[in-house]
């Protein structure tokens, strides 16, 4: 069965998110929040939490938690907010703080048999 958590509109780069996920998607959940326990990278935090919440969501609907695995682990970009930075001359150059919707997909199958 499949248990999956979503959090959209997190105000960190999907690069530096990507960069944490790319790292975890061989590793068990459990395996997995240990070690973004001790990252001190910027998205390991929202991370996380996302995957907590996909574990919660397995536990509630009885799942042993010892046999999840991930399934997916999606880090799109979301919007991005406009800004502009005041430089000399009276010119102003413009950047953007961009945002990160982040999908887990958790199940409980053998990996043998999803193949």
């Amino acid at each position: 069965m499949l248990y999956s958590a979503t959090a959209k509109y997190v105000r960190v780069s999907p690069r530096k998110v990507r960069l944490v996920a790319d790292a975890l998607r061989s590793c068990t959940v459990d395996v997995a929040l240990l070690q973004l326990g001790k990252l001190p990278h910027a998205g390991a935090v929202s991370l996380m939490k996302v995957i907590a919440s996909a574990v919660a969501n397995a536990k509630a609907k009885q799942a042993a938690e010892a046999a999840l695995r991930f399934k997916t682990i999606d880090v799109m970009g979301g919007p991005a907010m406009k800004r502009w930075r005041a430089v000399s001359k009276g010119q102003a150059h413009a950047y953007k703080k961009r945002m990160t919707h982040i999908r887990i997909v958790l199940t409980d199958e053998d990996n043998k048999l999803t193949k």
